[in-house]
């Protein structure tokens, strides 16, 4: 599986947010990511 298309700034912030490492951000299965960051994106909308 290749790596995302994605730059080093925007990997480094989802590995922050996502507390795991930055190689798996970039290895992780594309629906995977998605699904994280729609996790991510509900707790925001939770907080406020």
């Amino acid at each position: 599986m290749r790596p995302h298309q994605i730059s080093l700034e925007t990997a480094q912030k989802l590995a922050k947010a996502l507390g795991i490492p930055l190689e798996q951000v970039m290895h992780m299965p594309q629906h995977i990511l998605i699904q994280k960051l729609m996790e991510l994106e509900k707790e925001k909308k939770d907080e406020r």
